[in-house]
């Protein structure tokens, strides 16, 4: 089994994307150790204000309005670049790494800066053993976070 693996993809803004995880795997899940976006056009000349979300509750989670008392809010991230150019990019990701993983997940994606275009984006995985006991609350608690 492999230990790491990357999903990647290319959002529009305001869109959504389901990050699939197959048939669920007994005594298996899944941390999330990095979340990355990127432009995707005229990245020299862009001006860039984008954010994304990632979520495993049972709607997506408007990435310009995170709240972290959302217990299926996963991870945020934001990229901003300013039309001057002269200043460097600033990014920020928040990660739950604490959170296992067992069910698809939601990722949504904003860019409200330049000309709105769509936004690349990379996760980075980790799978994890799970103990039968750890298994059943984890899975009983993804089942309460994303049957609200």
């Amino acid at each position: 089994m492999r230990k790491e693996f990357v999903m990647r993809g290319k959002t529009a803004s305001g869109a959504t994307e389901v990050l699939n995880f197959g048939k669920y795997k007994q005594g298996t899940a899944y941390r999330l150790t990095e979340f990355q976006i990127y432009p995707s056009l005229n990245i020299p000349a862009e001006d860039t204000e984008a954010t994304a979300t990632i979520t495993a509750g049972k709607t997506a989670v408007d990435p310009q309005d995170p709240d972290f008392l959302n217990e299926g809010l996963i991870a945020t991230t934001m990229m901003h670049r300013n039309d001057v150019h002269t200043d460097p990019i600033t990014t920020l990701t928040v990660i739950n790494d604490t959170f296992l993983i067992t069910q698809n997940l939601i990722l949504m994606m904003s860019n409200v800066g330049g000309s709105n275009a769509a936004m690349n984006w990379q996760c980075k995985f980790e799978s994890v053993k799970m103990t039968n006991s750890e298994e059943a609350a984890n899975n009983y608690k993804q089942f309460m976070i994303s049957d609200e």
